[in-house]
């Protein structure tokens, strides 16, 4: 939970929150002090409220997971996420230097040779991401930012793509970023590879740096998109001959015949002082970019002060084999939507004892890829037509090798019988309450602290 403490300052779990480094719409960015190592991280706090009125939950979703997924030296690094009723906290890598923007924007444009080495750890860190599966979507030199040391840092992954974005085929479909660095194939609606959209973008990026103006411009949207479509722009002739060749290869209108991330790193003006920058090892406890955040204290010698130790809740899933999460996530009680629970069966058997269950109470069970369906006639209509049907759907994820958390997601019905479903699968399955536990149920300010090293963030926006 948040303490308040030492003036403005505040407790967020093991860090002591400081000033704020930035606000926009949905919160704030607050720098931050972990009190067991002195690390110094950014913590962006957003509104819950905000998020889910103004409906961008699903983005704020897809940014954590996609930031789970990544550790590059050129890409933010998330190191651990929180919830509570109100409010949605991110541990971030704190990147002190600004955004590429604010650095293109006081000189002009860059000097080749620093122009080339931004480039060369954009290409890395984007090309590790493709690598992970993951395509960003929305380059811009406001989304790259600049530590003290003048390297890079990939950041805002709200409108990126994971492979399970990708249509039947095996492209790209929904038409998103930011109009002067778009790729003309997205604008096209007719799927696009996300790779090479990437390295469109890149290539703008490139140009800015290195002319000092975007490559292509106008007031008038139509006549952008029609430069764009085009590939019209005028590359300078005083840039190097090498540059000129890649800028021409890159910001290429036939996704089909521009230049590859492979052949970028090939390049001979992008190999010239070349030193490519290696992923993290999420395994490398001395990573001085990592937090090894454990708590030893077993849940028998826990304190009752809960505002100076925190139990981390994949630490609690830990200690118990099957747990029930929906205390530390969900914003309305767990009888309105839904219930999340952790359980060491596989998925097979998960959904077997479920679907027996479930049949047991009358339900209808209907079997899908990684998915079940339970539904079931409500009683007290004579018109079959106007019978009100009660649908469940009953997910599991992988949170860890051999470790479930199993999602009940009520989309319609009585809110009593969903509570008695839930409550006899949880029982047939034997799932660990959080009562259980603490003795008493989680307060509204009580976090759920998802350790990044554990399992990927399983946040309910």
């Amino acid at each position: 939970m948040v303490s308040r403490g030492g003036g403005a300052r505040g407790l967020l779990g093991a860090y002591e929150l400081g000033r704020t480094l930035g606000e926009g719409n949905f919160g704030k960015v607050k720098q931050a002090r972990h009190r067991g190592s002195g690390a110094q991280f950014a913590v962006k706090i957003l509104d819950r409220a905000r998020v889910v009125s103004q409906r961008v939950d699903d983005q704020i979703r897809r940014e954590i997971a996609t930031l789970n997924l990544l550790a590059h030296p050129n890409v933010v690094r998330l190191h651990e996420i929180a919830a509570s009723k109100t409010k949605i906290y991110m541990v971030l890598e704190l990147v002190n230097g600004g955004e590429l923007f604010d650095r293109i924007a006081s000189k002009g444009k860059l000097p080749e040779q620093e122009a080339r080495r931004l480039f060369q750890q954009l290409i890395d860190g984007v090309s590790y991401c493709h690598e992970k599966g993951v395509y960003h979507r929305d380059l811009k030199p406001e989304n790259i930012l600049v530590d003290r040391k003048g390297n890079i840092k990939i950041s805002d992954f709200g409108l990126s793509a994971l492979p399970e974005h990708l249509g039947n085929d095996g492209l790209l479909h929904t038409t998103c970023g930011s109009p002067n660095y778009i790729a003309p194939e997205v604008l096209q609606n007719r799927g696009y590879d996300g790779s090479l959209s990437d390295i469109w973008s890149c290539g703008v990026i490139l140009y800015i740096m290195l002319v000092g103006y975007l490559p292509f411009d106008d007031r008038n949207i139509v006549v952008l998109y029609q430069k764009i479509f085009k590939g019209d722009t005028q590359i300078p002739e005083w840039l190097s001959p090498g540059a000129q060749n890649l800028l021409q290869r890159i910001l290429e209108p036939n996704p089909m015949k521009r230049i590859t991330m492979a052949e970028i790193k090939a390049h001979k003006w992008f190999q010239e002082d070349y030193v490519p920058a290696l992923p993290y090892d999420n395994d490398d406890e001395d990573s001085e970019l990592y937090i090894a955040h454990q708590v030893k204290e077993k849940i028998s010698e826990a304190p009752e002060d809960k505002t100076t130790n925190q139990i981390n809740a994949f630490q609690l899933i830990g200690m118990a084999s099957s747990l029930d999460l929906s205390g530390f996530f969900e914003e309305e009680d767990v009888s309105q939507r839904k219930i999340r629970f952790t359980s060491t069966h596989p998925p097979e058997d998960l959904f077997d004892k479920i679907e027996n269950s479930a049949s047991e109470m009358g339900f209808h069970v209907h079997r899908g890829h990684s998915k079940l369906k339970l539904t079931r006639n409500c009683n007290g209509s004579q018109n079959q037509k106007n019978h009100v049907l009660f649908l469940v759907s009953t997910e599991v994820f992988e949170l860890s090798p051999s470790l479930y958390v199993v999602e009940l997601k009520k989309s319609h019905g009585d809110p009593a019988l969903y509570r008695q479903l839930c409550e006899r699968i949880c029982s047939d399955l034997g799932v660990l309450k959080m009562d259980q536990i603490f003795g008493t149920r989680s307060t509204a300010d009580d976090l759920a602290c998802l350790d990044k090293r554990s399992a990927t963030p399983l946040v309910a926006l």
